[in-house]
């Protein structure tokens, strides 16, 4: 017989389509039913010029920092369409965001040498302060339109640092429908990944004319930034994972919202 925690609970997961499982599936095997409405959707930069001319000089740079591993796929996947590997073709040190972010450099091949012990840019940064980057070459490749901590930083401390738009977010067409109905159906509370699901998702709501942030509903959050971007949003965030990762965030829903009685189902 299995403990299930989170029996009949509802869960909004807010991740991209392809990003969603590791998440949905977690909170699954608890007994919660995932209500997925992806509010992102990664797709291409608007023009691939920058990332183009980046993978043709990736052989020149020192470190090379990814914050997802949708930037570690980006480049993966340009690189291969135009004959320019970047893992083959560089030799420099890796530094990511996560675990999660780390295993699926080392599976496109790259070398990683450093992971913060917090999950955010700011840790990354302090995880620099001991490395000798004074007039190294970094690569910051990221989403358009990220925070700009981690290159402002870097710079500061010596580094060359340049910043390539590996992809972009952007609002699937269906995300309003399926908001109305998840809505409509109940839901027991949210999740969030990151600052731009934060936006997105208020975005989304706006476009299905609903309310936002939704009365009554808790948010829980990954980590620091994104529990500010939803005060920020006028949403107070009702729990936070510790640590800042998916397992984190499922371990932070199960205990806002674990049934106090236990709950089983035969095997």
């Amino acid at each position: 017989m299995d403990y299930l925690p989170l029996r009949g609970r509802r869960i909004l997961v807010t991740r991209a389509a392809q990003q969603a499982g590791r998440l949905s599936d977690g909170l699954r095997d608890l007994g919660a039913i995932p209500v997925e409405v992806p509010v992102l959707e990664i797709a291409p930069p608007a023009s691939y010029e920058a990332l183009d001319r980046t993978l043709l000089e990736i052989a020149r740079y020192d470190w090379i920092i990814f914050t997802s591993t949708n930037t570690v796929s980006a480049l993966k996947t340009r690189g291969d369409a135009i004959g320019l590997p970047p893992a083959l073709l560089s030799s420099a040190k890796v530094a990511t965001v996560g675990t999660a972010t780390a295993s699926g450099a080392r599976e496109a091949g790259w070398r990683v040498t450093l992971i913060p012990d917090s999950y955010v840019a700011e840790g990354l940064v302090a995880s620099f302060r001991n490395e000798p980057i004074q007039g190294k070459r970094i690569l910051l490749a990221r989403a358009e339109a990220a925070r700009d901590v981690i290159p402002d930083a870097l710079r500061a401390a010596g580094g060359v640092v340049d910043v390539v738009d590996a992809y972009r977010n952007i609002i699937p067409e269906s995300a309003p429908g399926q908001l109305r109905r998840a809505l409509a159906e109940g839901l027991h509370a949210v999740t969030f990944t990151s600052s731009s699901s934060v936006t997105h998702l208020a975005d989304v709501a706006r476009k299905a004319n609903i309310g936002f942030p939704f009365p009554a509903l808790p948010a829980v959050s990954i980590g620091r930034i994104t529990s500010n971007t939803l005060r920020v949003a006028g949403w107070e965030p009702a729990a936070e994972a510790d640590p800042h990762d998916i397992p984190g965030l499922i371990a932070a829903v199960e205990k806002l919202l674990g049934n106090s009685h236990r709950q089983i189902r035969e095997k």
